[in-house]
C-alpha cells in the first residue's frame, strides 16, 4: 500500500509521455535544487545525493534515470530507504554454515549527510578451527601470572606467534614485560605458548587484519634475499654459516656501533650494513654478488662496507686488540699456560709475559705498478703478498696484529720485529719488562742481539750445522720445547684464515683495507671464540717436568746403532708384513701413544704413513730387518721425497717401548718422537689390534692421468698406413 501510493505521488508530479520519465536538469537557476522525485526545492540541511542502491531502485521500480547531479529530499530518501530494507528482508537468506555468506542490512541515513555504503560481507562473527590462547586481562596468558605489571600483547608479536605456530592471540591478551624483546616474543615464551581451545571466533575486522598483517610479513622479508632487520627470518646456524658468528653475538657486535657512525638509510638498515661486513668477510664474495644477495647496487654495497669497518674500527676493535688494551699482567694471570712459564721460566719465582710472535701472508694480485710489483713479490711463496705480524699468547689469545708490510727480502720477520721496536707501534716497548719470553721461529734469528738488549729472552728452534742432516739430541730436545708452545701462532693464523677473505687473493683495490679486515677479525676471534689451548695446573706441571727431565737425557738407542754399524749398506732389509715380523709387540692405547708423543700432531700423521704402506689387502708392508733381538728396524717412505726412506729403530718388550731412533732430521730426540717413529708404534700396537682404527684416505691420484706411466702402443695406433 505503502509502495501504491508513492508511484502515485510519483505520477502526479512527473509528467511523462513515453515508458521513461524526461530527464530534467534542475533549473530556476544555479541555486535551484528540486528533488528528482518529488521535484521540490530543497534547502541545503535536507539535501542528498542519491546512492548507488537508491539509483537502481529509482531506475528499476519508477523508471526514474538519475544524474550525478540530481538529488534527493530527506522525505524521498528516507521512503527509498524504506523500500530497500523491505526488499531485503522479503529476499530469501540462506543460513550461515562456515562456507555461504548473507548480507548486512544497510545504514539508516542520519540528518548529518551521507552514510558510508556498505559492500556484502562475512557475518559478524565467524567459527574458525585455529587454536588459540586465553583473552583474560587479568593474569599473562603465557606465564599465567596475575597483574598489574603486565602489558597488552603488541600486534607484531601476536602475528609472529601466528606465523610460526599457528596460533591465534586474541587482540585483548596481556602477558609480562620480560617475554618481550624487541617488539616480539622470545624463544623461551615462545615455547610456553599453548593453545586453550582448538577453535576462534574471528569478526570481519580480525579477518582483515589477519590477512593485511600476513601479506605486510611475506613482503616485508622478501624485500631482500637476506634478511638481518628481523632475528626470527634467520636461524642461529644461517647467522653463524653466514657471518661467523651467532644470532646472540651479532646483536652484542651491534652494541658497539654508535647512531652517528652507523645508521639507517632509504637502502639499507646499520644491521644490514653490518651484516654485508661480515659477510664479506666470512664468505669472500664479490660486491656484485653481495649486492644481488641484499637487493642493492654495487656500489652501495661498497659504501656500507667502507661505513661498517670505519664504525668497527672506531671503538669495537681498540677494546679487543693492540697492546693497550690488554695489561701485562692480565696476559700472565689469564692467558699464559703453566707448560710454557714452566718450560722457560728461568727461576722458579720469575713470572715472564710470554708471548709467540709469527708473521702470516695475504695474497694479493699482481700489480700494474712495477715498483709495488716488486717490493710485494715474496722469493719464499713465489707470489706477490703482503705480511701481516701476529702477537699472541701461549693460549692463543691475540695481543695485537701488526701491518700489514712489503714482503721482499727486506722486510723479513725479523726485520719487522725491528721496525715495530725501532718505532714504538702501540708502545709494544713500554708494555714489554725485562725477563719477558718471545717464542719465534727460525726467521727472526736476525733481531735476537735487539731484544737481547731490551732484557727479551727469546726462545727459537735449533739450527742445522753447516754439512749435518741431522740435529743432535740436545738441540732436537729443544726444539721440541719451542714448538710444543709455538704452535699456537700457527693455529691462530689457521683461525685467521676461516674467514675466506683473508685466503683468496685479494684485488689490488682491496689492499688499503687489508690491515682493518685483519684486526676487526682478529677482535672478533677474542670476544667469541674460546682459547686455543689451555690446560690445567696438575696436567701442565707433570708434563713440563717429563719434558724438562727427559731434555737432559741422552738417546741410547742411537749410539747403540751407530756403535754396532746397523745403519751401514750391509744391514739386510727385507720386505715383509709387519704382523708377522713384531708378534709380541706391546699393545698400547691411542692415549698411551700420545703421551710418548707429548702432542697429538704426530699421531694425526701416523695415520696418513700407515696408510700409504697398507695394501689393498690391509697387511702393511715396511722393510724390516731382524738381526738384533728385541729392536725393531724398519723403513719409511718419505711424505715430501719420493726417492727418499728413512731408516728407524724401535726398542721394546712385550710390555712397553723403551726407546726410538730416526735418520730424519729430527729423528734423534727423546722428548717426544718423529712422525715416521709414531707411524710404525701405531701400527703395531694400536691399528692392527683395531679394524676400524685405518680409515681409508682416498687416493686422488688414481682420478688424474698420469702422463709418466708406461705404455703399450698398440697396432692400430700407428701412424704408418700400410701397417
Amino acid at each position: 500500500m505503502e509502495q501504491l501510493q508513492f508511484c502515485n505521488a510519483l505520477f502526479m508530479h512527473t509528467p511523462f509521455t513515453c515508458m521513461f520519465v524526461e530527464k530534467k536538469m534542475p533549473g530556476n537557476g544555479p541555486k535551484s535544487y528540486p528533488c528528482c522525485v518529488c521535484k521540490r526545492r530543497t534547502v541545503p540541511a535536507e539535501r542528498f545525493s542519491i546512492r548507488a542502491e537508491y539509483a537502481r531502485l529509482l531506475e528499476k521500480q519508477f523508471c526514474v534515470l538519475v544524474n550525478d547531479c540530481d538529488v534527493l529530499c530527506s522525505k524521498c530518501r528516507l521512503k527509498c530507504y524504506r523500500m530497500e530494507n523491505k526488499r531485503i528482508a522479503n529476499k530469501p537468506c540462506l543460513e550461515y554454515d562456515g562456507n555461504q555468506a548473507t548480507f548486512d542490512e544497510f545504514e539508516p541515513p542520519t540528518k548529518q549527510g551521507r552514510t558510508k555504503c556498505q559492500t556484502p560481507s562475512s557475518p559478524p562473527s565467524v567459527t574458525l578451527s585455529l587454536p588459540t590462547t586465553s583473552k583474560s586481562h587479568a593474569y599473562c596468558f603465557i606465564c599465567k601470572k596475575p597483574g598489574p605489571k603486565i602489558i597488552v600483547a603488541p600486534s607484531s608479536a601476536r602475528q609472529d606467534v601466528f606465523i610460526r605456530k599457528g596460533i591465534v592471540v586474541s587482540a585483548e591478551v596481556r602477558c609480562c614485560p620480560v617475554h618481550l624483546t624487541d617488539g616480539l616474543f622470545t624463544e623461551e615464551a615462545l615455547a610456553k605458548i599453548t593453545p586453550l581451545s582448538q577453535e576462534v571466533n574471528l569478526n570481519r575486522t580480525n579477518i582483515k587484519h589477519l590477512l593485511e598483517n600476513s601479506r605486510s610479513y611475506v613482503l616485508e622479508r622478501t624485500r631482500y634475499r637476506l634478511d638481518f632487520d628481523h632475528r626470527q627470518a634467520l636461524s642461529d646456524d644461517d647467522y653463524i654459516t653466514l657471518t661467523g658468528v651467532s644470532k646472540a653475538e651479532f646483536d652484542d657486535l651491534m652494541l658497539y656501533i654508535d647512531d652517528h657512525d652507523l645508521r639507517d638509510t632509504a637502502t639499507r638498515s646499520a644491521r644490514t650494513c653490518l651484516a654485508i661486513l661480515l659477510l664479506k668477510l666470512r664468505c669472500g664474495l664479490s660486491n656484485k654478488l653481495i649486492a644481488t644477495l641484499f637487493a642493492m647496487k654495487k656500489h652501495q654495497v661498497r659504501r656500507a662496507i667502507r661505513s661498517a669497518t670505519k664504525a668497527l674500527k672506531a671503538k669495537f676493535v681498540p677494546d679487543y686488540l693492540g697492546f693497550p688494551h690488554i695489561s701485562r699482567d692480565e696476559v700472565i694471570e689469564h692467558h699464559t699456560r703453566p707448560l710454557a712459564r714452566e718450560l722457560f721460566a728461568k727461576t722458579m719465582t720469575e713470572n715472564p709475559a710470554i708471548l709467540v710472535l709469527d708473521g702470516t701472508y695475504i695474497y694479493v694480485q699482481k700489480s700494474k705498478n712495477f715498483s709495488f710489483s716488486r717490493r710485494s713479490y715474496s722469493l719464499h711463496k713465489h707470489r706477490p703478498l703482503v705480511k701481516l705480524m701476529l702477537v699472541v699468547t701461549t693460549t692463543g689469545y691475540i695481543v695485537s696484529m701488526l701491518g700489514p708490510y712489503l714482503a721482499d727480502s727486506k722486510n723479513s720477520d725479523a726485520n719487522i720485529l725491528k721496525y715495530i721496536i725501532k718505532t714504538n707501534a702501540e708502545r709494544m716497548k713500554d708494555w714489554t719488562k725485562d725477563g719477558d719470553t718471545f717464542v719465534v721461529d727460525r726467521g727472526f734469528r736476525d733481531s735476537c742481539d735487539m731484544l737481547r738488549d731490551l732484557g727479551i729472552n727469546m726462545e727459537m728452534p735449533s739450527f742445522l750445522s753447516r754439512g749435518a742432516s741431522q740435529l743432535p739430541t740436545e738441540d732436537a730436545n729443544c726444539s721440541r720445547l719451542v714448538t710444543k708452545i709455538r704452535w699456537v701462532v700457527e693455529s691462530a693464523n689457521s683461525r685467521l684464515k676461516t674467514w675466506r677473505l683473508l685466503e683468496k687473493t685479494l684485488p689490488n683495490t682491496q689492499i688499503p683495507y687489508v690491515g682493518d679486515y685483519a684486526q676487526i677479525i682478529c677482535a672478533l676471534c677474542n670476544k667469541f671464540r674460546p682459547p686455543l689451548s689451555c690446560g690445567t695446573y696438575e696436567k701442565d706441571f707433570e708434563m713440563a717436568a717429563k719434558m724438562q727431565f727427559l731434555a737432559r737425557t741422552s738417546n741410547e738407542l742411537q749410539a747403540f746403532v751407530n756403535d754396532k754399524g746397523l745403519d751401514q749398506r750391509s744391514y739386510k732389509w727385507t720386505p715383509i708384513d709387519a704382523k708377522e715380523a713384531c708378534p709380541m709387540f706391546p699393545r698400547l692405547s691411542e692415549d698411551e701413544i700420545r703421551e710418548m708423543t707429548l702432542g697429538v700432531y704426530q699421531v694425526k700423521l701416523a695415520r696418513s704413513y700407515a696408510q700409504e704402506h697398507c695394501d689393498n689387502d690391509g697387511s702393511y708392508q715396511i722393510f724390516v730387518s731382524t738381526e738384533v733381538p728385541m729392536v725393531l728396524s724398519a723403513k719409511i717412505q718419505s711424505r715430501h721425497v719420493s726417492a727418499k726412506r728413512y731408516k728407524l729403530w724401535i726398542k721394546h718388550n712385550n710390555i712397553l717401548v723403551n726407546g726410538w731412533y730416526c735418520t730424519c732430521k729430527n729423528g734423534s730426540r727423546v722428548v717426544g718422537m718423529c712422525a715416521h717413529i709414531t707411524s710404525v708404534i701405531w701400527y703395531l700396537s694400536y691399528m692392527r689390534h683395531e679394524e676400524s682404527a685405518l680409515k681409508n684416505i682416498p687416493n686422488w691420484a688414481d682420478a688424474i692421468q698420469d702422463a709418466s706411466r708406461d705404455t703399450v702402443l698398440d697396432e692400430s695406433d700407428s701412424d704408418d698406413p700400410e701397417e
